[in-house]
């Protein structure tokens, strides 16, 4: 992302009692875009901001275990960013009730990391004690009591999605039944239903993305609804995995051999999308992996 002295590049300290989602956040951020680091010694962010200013969006994750951390510290770098106009500065907090941070930890059967020779409620509330001062500075106050982490990703979305971020990254494949499904797939297709240029001895030799091939799959009096519905629905259904925070999401479309009618369309609907404003890769497992 390209920054200029009339747009300082945005830097977010991220931070609030422990388990209520501040790791989460923090990657949640990356995938915007920004640069994370989390866990980030509180002595070390001075030294981090006397360098070069960075030329991207900067994520924080702050934590009240490392040795170093203090709450006028803290407060102290937020108030140096916030004065130097070096940085778009925005502090995060993350809260959370105390019996649902009791819960949480309870259910994992982990120690609380503030403090863990205390009874977890006694550590919960000592530490959110020691961090009010903290969430009264923040710019962003998110209550993770009753989200998911999907919930906490998308509240984030409107806060923090960059405008020239990754955004969601699709990617159509084709593939052969034969050799088993491509891993990490969203969504798959059948398409076996399709005509089959296979046994065509012209077509034989081609793959999906010749012309002759897919004028030969179109042809079929199937394709055209199956295509069109195809579409629909995932258009439909893209904005709501951006609102749920998928930063990829990945289209498969399987035929027999891997060559023809899963090539075909995997063409024609990475195409349709990039013409839709999406940003799509395409693969060919099978023409991939130089198989026939």
């Amino acid at each position: 992302m390209t920054q200029d002295i009339a747009s300082p590049p945005p830097i977010v300290l991220v931070t609030g009692p422990s388990g209520a989602g501040r790791s989460t956040a923090t990657r949640a951020l990356e995938d915007f875009g920004f640069e994370a680091i989390d866990n980030m010694p509180l002595s070390l962010v001075p030294r981090l901001l006397d360098g070069r200013p960075a030329a991207g969006p900067l994520a924080l994750g702050l934590d009240t275990r490392n040795r170093d951390f203090g709450v006028p510290e803290l407060l102290d770098v937020l108030a140096r960013l916030r004065g130097d106009g070096t940085y778009s500065a925005k502090l995060l907090y993350l809260d959370c009730r105390p019996d649902q941070l009791v819960r949480r930890f309870s259910e994992t059967r982990r120690r609380h990391p503030f403090a863990p020779e205390m009874p977890i409620a006694t550590a919960v509330e000592e530490e959110r004690a020691l961090l009010r001062p903290i969430a009264e500075q923040a710019d962003v106050l998110i209550d993770t009591s009753d989200l998911s982490p999907h919930e906490l990703r998308a509240a984030l979305t409107r806060f923090f999605a960059l405008e020239d971020g990754p955004g969601l990254q699709i990617t159509v494949t084709s593939f052969s039944f034969k050799r088993g499904l491509p891993q990490d797939l969203d969504t798959v297709f059948d398409v076996r239903f399709l005509a089959n240029p296979h046994w065509d001895e012209a077509l034989r030799p081609l793959d999906g993305r010749d012309p002759k091939v897919a004028g030969f799959v179109e042809a079929d009096p199937n394709f055209a609804a199956f295509f069109a519905r195809v579409t629909d629905l995932i258009l439909s259904l893209l904005p709501a995995y951006i609102t749920e925070g998928k930063t990829s999401f990945t289209i498969g479309f399987g035929c027999t051999g891997g060559r023809h009618r899963s090539v075909a369309v995997a063409e024609k609907l990475a195409k349709t999308l990039a013409e839709a404003g999406w940003r799509v890769s395409i693969q060919h497992r099978e023409q991939d992996r130089g198989r026939s």
